[in-house]
């Protein structure tokens, strides 16, 4: 079993105590030392609502999740001997959407989706099920503006747009998932330099 699978389980059940998950795990070569990089989420409960806006994570919840992860990583000997360097932080908006779940935290967001079929989709999510998305499209010289239901089996591939300015209604109904983006930017950057990350063993 590589160093990679054996630090998912490691560390999926004291994050599961904050209400986090693993979104994905990277262990890479930095000199003496690895690099070891854990992206986390929120756990999403499953209450039916499928058009609310999820915060980022917070700078606290990060902070609690790297002493968390630290210290499961020191506990079962996962990393073995070698020094290694810890970075816990949220997903960067450049991941691509690959689970419902995904589709979900960025309610309101606009995304792109490569279809199976058709011609790529530019629009905002206004709703995210179990089994597909709803699209607010905007309109154009031909089409006014529609909503559509895409199905998660109909895309290829799908990722959020960088926007630097948001519709101001939204800005105005989601004032705080206005800044998403620079929140989880900051969260990880400052999880890394506020936590000590680095574990010699």
């Amino acid at each position: 079993m590589s160093v990679k699978e054996q630090i998912r389980p490691a560390v999926e059940a004291p994050l599961s105590d904050l209400g986090l998950l693993v979104e994905d795990v990277a262990v890479t070569p930095a000199g003496k030392r690895r690099l070891v990089r854990i992206w986390i989420d929120r756990v999403l409960q499953d209450t039916g609502d499928t058009t609310s806006v999820t915060p980022p994570l917070t700078l606290d919840e990060v902070a609690d999740a790297t002493r968390a992860v630290s210290d499961a990583l020191d506990e079962t000997g996962a990393m073995g001997e070698q020094p290694y360097t810890l970075e816990v932080g949220s997903p960067g908006i450049d991941r691509p959407l690959t689970e419902p779940r995904h589709f979900r935290r960025n309610v309101s967001r606009l995304v792109t989706l490569t279809l199976v079929e058709g011609e790529p989709v530019t629009a905002r999510i206004t709703a995210a099920g179990d089994t597909g998305v709803t699209l607010e499209v905007p309109a154009t010289k031909k089409e006014p503006a529609r909503s559509v239901h895409v199905a998660y089996a109909e895309v290829s591939r799908a990722v959020v747009q960088v926007e630097f300015s948001r519709p101001s209604d939204r800005a105005d109904e989601h004032p705080d998932h206005q800044t998403d983006d620079h929140d989880e930017n900051d969260d990880h950057d400052d999880a890394a330099d506020g936590v000590d990350p680095a574990e010699e063993h």
